[in-house]
């Protein structure tokens, strides 16, 4: 008797024991994976998220210069064949005609007045030309750069005329109202003071520039082949500028890092 019932409360025991097993399973499944859900990281950004992230980047990248500004109703006009640096600047009413450079850095600031560059002329790195309202001589205002004209590199223009095939020394200043004819040329680090004339065929310098020399036939002869040299150099640096900025190489460092067919 004893021992057909204590076989009953063992095969009860067990029975229960079993129908318990599954919710003591999951009841133990549950927590021990609650801590590894909580620790774990969280899971990667897809593809689609990170190439919005790096398009945002690209787009980030190229909003600083602008390399020719509207100002009002007035737009700068760049001719076909003129090269005009990434870094370099034009606002308002500048224009710049056939062959003519603009090189790295150079300001050219038409707010106030125009500014003209004519055929094959060149400014130099960091060159400024502006304009005012009004010359105090009564002269013409504008900043007018004729044709085979070579502004040397850090140069101040204002106001001023320079006439066909002459040279302006790097460093110099020409002030307001100020006339540099034609097949003259001015030594670098001179300064033209307001309404000063340079004659034509004469070599000025000094600081207010003066009289030097007469220049020789050769002299003169060379003056629009420097024109044309930098010309030429300027159709090297032509052919690598792209007009429409390098966004396509990140577009291509984007597809081979997300693999993403575009």
């Amino acid at each position: 008797m004893a021992a057909a019932s204590l076989s009953r409360l063992s095969r009860r025991a067990t029975s229960s024991a079993v129908a318990a097993a599954p919710s003591l399973r999951r009841l133990l499944s549950s927590t021990a994976t609650a801590p590894a859900a909580q620790s774990a990281p969280p899971p990667p950004p897809s593809a689609a998220s990170a190439a919005a992230a790096g398009a945002d980047r690209v787009r980030w990248d190229y909003r600083g210069q602008r390399q020719l500004v509207p100002l009002g109703q007035w737009m700068p006009k760049v001719a076909v064949d003129a090269y005009v640096a990434p870094e370099a600047v034009l606002v308002g009413q500048v224009t710049v005609h056939d062959g003519a450079s603009v090189w790295s850095g150079s300001v050219l600031r038409g707010d106030l007045n125009k500014i003209t560059l004519g055929f094959c002329a060149n400014v130099q790195e960091r060159c400024v030309l502006h304009a005012a309202w009004a010359a105090p001589t009564g002269l013409p205002a504008e900043t007018l750069v004729d044709r085979y004209v070579t502004v040397g590199a850090y140069s101040l223009l204002r106001s001023c005329t320079i006439e066909p095939e002459c040279i302006i020394g790097q460093h110099s200043i020409l002030m307001e109202g100020s006339l540099v004819e034609t097949n003259s040329i001015l030594e670098a680090g001179s300064v033209l003071p307001p309404g000063r004339r340079i004659p034509t065929g004469e070599l000025w310098a000094g600081s207010p520039a003066r009289f030097v020399r007469k220049l020789t036939n050769e002299e003169i002869m060379e003056i629009p082949k420097l024109a044309t040299a930098i010309n030429d150099l300027m159709q090297s640096h032509f052919s690598e500028f792209l007009p429409y900025s390098t966004v396509y190489l990140e577009v291509e460092k984007l597809k081979k890092s997300f693999s993403i067919p575009l």
